[in-house]
């Protein structure tokens, strides 16, 4: 029996018994085509098209300025967030949906900067996604004496912390799926008197998250990762409602004001998350989120975390089976429990050119520079035979030097 057939062979059994396979009619999945990208812009629930239909319309076309009323626009960000609340761990009323995950870390570190008075230090770990250092660094170059400090993979942060009013860690690494012990670093980092903000951006919707039971202080996230809420879909802040009466957040729009209809001039921030928020609602957006949200209130969290070990598992073991005799090594933690929920194996050259082969293929994964190869695994609409797919696929672009062509060599502005 060759490899090929006995993954084949695993991969038809994994199928056969999987729990969470109904859950793929529920997504618009395009022909010929193995969608390995669900980390970074998940695919579009079919209610999401009815629902957008109804709400531009209906609500917008014939409810107009009622609708933020009449259809509930106005408390859609805290609507979505009781939806995304159990995902995270936490219970309704302490998540609020609004802005963008970098606009969400500027409002969050400068809220922690206000909570700890006493301390100026930025403390970021310096290979993050770069958003999140960026924005340190734009908050650090308003405020006078405030600096960023950065560690490195192999540094503990807590031995770092002493100085810092906040520490911005990753939960999910973005490159390589690096897994953080949420609770032992937490209580770590608060021990040295600093705050923690997580970002769960590769984490909600593919990985066990209890922010309440760690005791987390502040965390951020995207919805159209493996949440499905669409391109450019709204993100989520959740902070200890144990900081909520002290919090002072600098983007004080009025959609955060206590009565934000009684037009004061000065801002008096409203209870719980909704002072989060800065300015209108993205109500396009919002709906759709909210309609992706509605279909986890049928998921089977626990299966559906397993099917993610048992896909990023199954395609390591086939690639380094099926691709061993070329240079692809694996950057993502081995142990699945360290392992989020996609992939990332390194090549020292021309791995941009072998993605964008394996995408003229039909496997759509994506690029980090300098040489990551990395491939996202929803196991919402994902099946153990397009993991196989895949595999097969990347060992005929290596075998046959399909890369090896110009048009694979011009490098588009998203990678």
């Amino acid at each position: 029996m060759t490899a090929t057939t006995t993954f084949e062979i695993r991969a038809q059994q994994l199928d056969a018994n999987d729990p969470c396979a109904m859950y793929r009619d529920w997504f618009h999945v395009p022909e010929n085509k193995v969608y390995l990208d669900g980390n970074s812009l998940g695919l579009m629930p079919k209610s999401c098209v009815q629902r957008l239909s109804v709400v531009a319309q209906s609500e917008w076309s014939e409810g107009l300025i009622a609708s933020w009323t009449r259809a509930q626009w106005f408390d859609l960000p805290l609507k979505v967030g009781d939806r995304l609340a159990p995902l995270l761990g936490v219970g309704r009323g302490e998540v609020v949906v609004g802005d963008s995950t970098s606009v969400n870390l500027f409002k969050c570190m400068a809220a922690a900067l206000h909570l700890r008075p006493e301390r100026k230090v930025i403390l970021a770990e310096s290979d993050n996604f770069p958003t999140d250092s960026y924005m340190a660094q734009g908050l650090a170059n308003l405020i006078d004496a405030v600096e960023v400090k950065y560690f490195d993979a192999e540094t503990d942060p807590a031995a770092l912390a002493d100085n810092a009013a906040v520490v911005v860690l990753s939960h999910i690494h973005y490159r390589n799926a690096r897994v953080r012990d949420m609770a032992q670093v937490t209580k770590a980092i608060q021990a040295k008197g600093a705050l923690v903000l997580w970002d769960l951006s590769h984490t909600t919707g593919a990985f066990d998250c209890q922010l309440n039971q760690v005791n987390a202080d502040m965390a951020v996230g995207c919805t159209y990762k493996y949440l499905n809420g669409g391109p450019g879909a709204p993100a989520f802040t959740w902070i200890n409602k144990q900081h909520m009466t002290d919090l002072v957040q600098p983007l004080s729009g009025w959609m955060g004001h206590a009565s934000p209809f009684d037009f004061d001039r000065e801002y008096v921030a409203a209870n719980g998350p909704r002072r989060l928020l800065c300015g209108t609602p993205q109500v396009l957006s919002l709906s759709a989120v909210d309609e992706a949200l509605k279909l986890w209130t049928e998921v089977d969290l626990n299966a559906l975390w397993e099917k993610r070990r048992l896909m990023s598992s199954l395609f390591i073991d086939a690639v380094e089976s099926l691709c061993d005799s070329h240079d692809l090594q694996l950057e993502s933690p081995r142990e699945p429990r360290y392992r989020g929920s996609h992939v990332a194996f390194f090549m020292a050259e021309h791995g941009y050119e072998v993605m964008q082969a394996l995408i003229a293929r039909g496997v759509v994964g994506d690029f980090r520079a300098p040489g990551t190869l990395r491939f996202g695994f929803a196991p919402l609409y994902l099946r153990y035979r397009d993991v196989l797919a895949a595999v097969q696929n990347l060992a005929a672009v290596l075998d046959h030097q399909e890369w090896n062509k110009p048009q694979f060599r011009n490098r588009s502005v998203v990678t």
